[in-house]
C-alpha cells in the first residue's frame, strides 16, 4: 500500500514503515506501531494504576530473582 509522502512524514513513517490495520466495521484504520504501543500503555495504566509490583520492570525483576534462586 502506498501512502502520500506528506502523510508519511506527518506520522513518522519511513518508506516501507510498518502500520497496524484495524477493521472498525465501517472503516479501516491505520496506526503506527508507536501509536499502538502508546494506546496499550495508556490502557495498562488505567487498568493497573499505581498497583505495587504491576510494572513490566517489576515483572522482569521478579523473574530474574526467581532465576537466581534456581
Amino acid at each position: 500500500m502506498s501512502l502520500p509522502a506528506d502523510l508519511r512524514k506527518r506520522h513518522g513513517l519511513a518508506r516501507g514503515g510498518e502500520v497496524i490495520v484495524e477493521d472498525m466495521g465501517d472503516a479501516i484504520v491505520l496506526r503506527t506501531l508507536d501509536q499502538v504501543v502508546a494506546r496499550a500503555q495508556a490502557l495498562s495504566r488505567r487498568l493497573v494504576g499505581d498497583t505495587a509490583g504491576a510494572t513490566v520492570a517489576d515483572f522482569l525483576a521478579d523473574r530474574a530473582r526467581e532465576a537466581e534462586a534456581e
